[in-house]
């Protein structure tokens, strides 16, 4: 079967009747009447909100950002003149501004080595409709994820990967990424160091998950350091991946209490439990424009 036609054979139908939502994300400097602003365009529009979060991170001289979620009979006529009238606003406020339509769901990449128990977290949670995303393909360094991701009808690609290929191994793994048009990078415990020229070119679409409660135990290991550490806490890590090492802007985290009791392997085993529903987490929240990026910094409106 070839990419294109296995493309064909996972897409889900949107659901209809979310062909009127869609979600305004927006960013600016921080000054009075922005949310009236919003408001009235929307009105005019005759647009219902169904949900909106604001922050500010300094009343005087700050930045705003907020995330509305509304619903507009005929959007889809209505949305091309909606956003060039939304630019003359934007241009007025500086705004940094975004329509997200529900009906246009993100493609996901899901990357993964040899440990599973992400891929099957983020597997059971599409199955069930409840990450709004098509899982176009999942791409693995081993052939040990492939019977689970072929049960579920996704296809699977098993790339050879090591440092002295890396350059080569990615070159075809974005070959893959811009043939299944994905939009969203899913790292779901892939063991290989990504190198800065594909990290450039998906800025802010790879999503990690680390074994530790970030910035403790930065790196590999870090379930044998935090037992010789004898830490009381243990966590997973969420985040936006960058040049540096585990150093992007974090989107979730989780810990859960440990003691001197505890191996190396028992850490492991709930490290597991953490890191599964933080990488779930930050995923959905991905997926439902419900982060800002600012900086090193997210924005999360939960």
């Amino acid at each position: 079967m070839t990419v294109k036609h296995q493309v064909k054979a996972i897409l889900r139908e949107p659901d209809m009747h979310l062909e009127n939502r869609a979600r305004l994300l927006v960013k600016c400097p921080d000054q009075p009447g922005i949310v009236a602003v919003l408001s009235s365009f929307l009105f005019n529009y005759n647009a219902n909100i169904i949900e909106s979060s604001q922050y500010s991170s300094d009343p005087e001289n700050g930045t705003f950002f907020i995330r509305i979620e509304f619903h507009c009979d005929n959007l889809q006529e209505k949305s091309t003149k909606m956003e060039e009238e939304f630019t003359y606003i934007a241009n007025d406020y500086g705004m940094e501004a975004k329509f997200c339509y529900l009906t246009k769901r993100e493609r996901t990449a899901i990357f993964v080595s040899k440990e599973l128990h992400c891929l099957q977290e983020l597997l059971w949670e599409w199955q069930n409709g409840d990450i709004e995303t098509d899982i176009a393909v999942v791409i693995s360094n081993h052939e040990d994820a492939r019977a689970i991701v072929e049960s579920f009808n996704i296809p699977f690609h098993y790339i050879p990967a090591h440092k002295e290929i890396r350059q080569q191994v990615e070159q075809q793994q974005i070959r893959l990424i811009e043939a299944y048009d994905v939009d969203l990078l899913i790292l779901a415990r892939y063991m290989q160091i990504l190198t800065p020229e594909f990290v450039n070119h998906f800025k802010n679409r790879i999503i990690n998950i680390h074994h530790s409660f970030l910035p403790a135990f930065i790196g590999a290991n870090p379930y044998e350091r935090a037992h010789t550490r004898g830490v009381k806490l243990i966590g997973a890590t969420s985040h936006y991946v960058t040049n540096d090492l585990d150093e992007g802007p974090i989107i979730e985290q989780d810990v859960e209490r440990v003691d001197h009791r505890d191996t190396v392997a028992h850490l492991k085993k709930i490290g597991r439990q953490i890191e599964r529903r933080v990488l779930t987490k930050a995923v959905k929240w991905h997926l439902e424009n419900r982060i800002i990026v600012e900086g090193n910094k997210t924005i999360v409106f939960h």
